[in-house]
């Protein structure tokens, strides 16, 4: 018996990381038999297709998302699910353009939805509210995870060099945004991801005055 014998875990996990180092395009079923060793046929008699074998990437994306557990509070709860899906995304960035369009979402991806608009509901969210809340949240979350994968750099480090190269080069013509770099970017502990959790603030405290004020109507 082979020491490590192929499975659909075992497959999907080679294909996330085959996307991870090499983007989305790089995944196809030929190349997985090839990262995983085996006949093509092998992969086939565990996913079915491409199509099957993409739907279950985004499945194994969203079972390392947190998602709240019954009686949770909601605002810490998807302040948490925020913070996670950002962080799988930048881990996954191929998987920004996945994790919605699917049409055949697998069981780990319909339990985090069903547990996230569960919370939204248990805490008094109509269900109007319960769409605006969803998709304001995830629009800011994908959008932000877009923006921090295609920075030119990747450490607070790297921010602030790259900063005072601007500033050698435009400090003249550009005055307003090399004092903005001097200012606050090139300061030491400078972090564009530590803009997340500013923003991810101001989109719970607008729910939470929405939630007070329907509450009152």
């Amino acid at each position: 018996m082979a020491k490590n014998p192929l499975t659909r875990d075992r497959a999907l996990a080679a294909a996330m990381a085959l996307a991870d180092n090499n983007g989305l395009s790089a995944v196809t079923m030929r190349r997985l038999a090839k990262e995983l060793n085996v006949e093509a046929m092998s992969v086939y008699h565990h996913i079915p297709n491409k199509e099957a074998l993409l739907d279950g990437m985004v499945d194994r994306v969203y079972s390392e998302v947190s998602m709240p557990e019954p009686g949770d509070e909601w605002r810490s709860a998807m302040q948490d699910r925020a913070k996670s899906l950002r962080d799988a995304l930048v881990r996954h960035p191929w998987a920004v353009g996945l994790l919605d369009s699917r049409t055949s979402p697998g069981p780990e991806t319909l339990k985090h939805l069903d547990a996230n608009i569960g919370c939204l509901r248990e805490n008094g969210f109509t269900w109007e509210m319960t769409a605006h809340a969803y998709s304001v949240i995830d629009a800011y979350v994908f959008g932000f995870a877009i923006q921090q994968v295609q920075m030119p750099f990747e450490s607070g480090e790297e921010t602030q060099a790259l900063a005072a190269d601007m500033v050698a080069a435009m400090e003249d013509a550009y005055p307003q945004l090399s004092a903005f770099a001097l200012s606050h970017v090139m300061k030491p502990g400078y972090d564009y991801a530590s803009e997340f959790d500013y923003g991810l603030e101001l989109i719970l405290s607008g729910l939470e005055q929405d939630l007070v004020n329907h509450d009152s109507d």
